[in-house]
């Protein structure tokens, strides 16, 4: 392959995975979810792991500190999350779901996951699984 082809393929991924943002977000919007698509990552997570400490979060989540502190900020301001001092590191905080946050988790879950297989429209379990293979082999070739 020359250059050509995998500049335009790092483009092809870039654009696509900022449609499907896109797309997600102005669903969002629309449904009235009162949340992000960064917000509503950030959400998940804590359902599915508990409480984190935050600089932990970041690096899972892939986002810089800065940029995920204001996420919990404004997680916290709508009562969805909680940030506490980490029991035995006074420098760091251990971000939780609130009562709030577990219950807007459960409530968006199913409509967040119908919004997301909008994407995979016409395509197989096949497509898919190949799709995601070669996703684990670009990103493991990077790591």
């Amino acid at each position: 392959m020359n250059d050509d082809q995998y500049s335009s393929y790092s483009f092809l991924l870039d654009r696509t995975a900022k449609r499907v943002k896109q797309y997600a977000q102005q669903r969002f919007t629309e449904l009235g979810f009162n949340v992000t698509v960064d917000q509503w990552i950030v959400l998940k997570h804590l359902y599915e792991h508990d409480s984190m400490k935050q600089n932990e979060l970041a690096e899972f989540l892939f986002k810089d500190n800065p940029t995920l502190t204001r996420i919990i900020d404004l997680l916290c301001d709508k009562g969805l999350t909680v940030r506490n001092v980490h029991p035995t590191d006074r420098r760091s905080f251990m971000v939780s779901l609130t009562k709030e946050g577990t219950k807007k988790v459960e409530q968006l879950s199913p409509k967040i996951k119908a919004i997301r297989l909008k994407a995979w429209e016409g395509l197989s379990e096949r497509d898919f699984n190949q799709f995601k293979r070669i996703l684990d082999t670009i990103y493991k070739n990077l790591g």
